[in-house]
């Protein structure tokens, strides 16, 4: 794996730490979840060959550290976080974008709100729950999960989060302990160490969006909608496949379900680099 360009970029209530690698138009990668921009890297480097490919730890996240820690997480202050990004990297000329899970929730903010800097976005399952027909009992869901978080601490809380996700609210059925490889392992250590933010923070600040359609509507060139293989039905796959379907726009699917990045990463990287340049 070929070692990033590092830089750390102010904005507003936050210092993001962000990593380039190759050289071409520039590809920004959005991470969601309570991973950063090591959920990246294995697909950065093969992107890399054909792009300029940058991402960064979202506020709040592994490096990116926030003024105020208790301050509410808004979708809006993420999406000009990206755009501040784009900026810095791409001053005056649109870019791709991907993002995945709430990076894709921030990523579609920025579409609607800076549709100029934007080339084309693929978005991998955002789970925008607001615009489901059963969005009442998804905040249900939310307000359990906070409830628990308070009462019993975050594991309780992460529980009855996956159980909410999976199809018909089942339970992940327990996996085997595996040892990681070094590098592996550091990554999986500061994305536990990221959950309590992510839980407390990122899942109430982002799944209460509610994201402008009618804007999305007049940018349906630049937005391709994605979602996982094997996660067809599970929440996070929904919105994507309805706002398709509102906006009359194919639903491309990738590798895997919704952590087909982890999962799959070749597949996955491969996937992407077709949809970036074929839509």
């Amino acid at each position: 794996m070929t070692a990033p360009t590092t830089g750390s970029l102010r904005v507003n209530g936050a210092t993001l730490h962000y990593e380039v690698r190759g050289q071409g138009p520039l590809l920004l990668l959005i991470p969601g979840g309570s991973g950063g921009a090591a959920s990246f890297d294995g697909i950065a480097d093969d992107l890399a060959a054909e792009y300029t490919v940058a991402t960064y730890d979202p506020r709040g996240m592994s490096r990116s550290t926030l003024d105020d820690a208790e301050t509410v997480q808004r979708v809006s202050d993420h999406g000009e976080d990206a755009l501040r990004i784009l900026d810095l990297l791409s001053p005056g000329e649109p870019a791709r974008v991907f993002g995945t899970s709430s990076g894709a929730i921030a990523a579609v903010h920025l579409l609607t709100t800076f549709p100029e800097r934007v080339e084309r976005l693929v978005a991998h399952e955002p789970p925008l729950v607001e615009i489901l027909p059963d969005a009442p009992e998804h905040r249900a869901l939310l307000a359990r999960v906070q409830e628990t978080l308070r009462t019993q601490g975050l594991m309780p809380a992460m529980a009855v989060f996956a159980a909410g996700l999976k199809k018909d609210g089942e339970a992940a059925e327990p996996k085997a302990a595996v040892t990681l490889p070094p590098q592996a392992a550091a990554r999986a250590e500061q994305t536990m160490a990221n959950l309590p933010y992510f839980i407390g923070r990122i899942v109430p600040g982002f799944m209460s969006y509610v994201p402008d359609i009618t804007r999305l509507g007049t940018v349906t060139d630049r937005l391709v909608l994605a979602g996982g293989q094997d996660s067809r039905d599970e929440l996070p796959y929904r919105p994507a496949a309805l706002l398709a379907e509102h906006l009359g726009t194919p639903l491309v699917h990738f590798p895997g379900g919704h952590t087909g990045l982890t999962t799959h990463p070749a597949e996955f990287g491969e996937r992407l680099g077709k949809v970036l340049r074929n839509g």
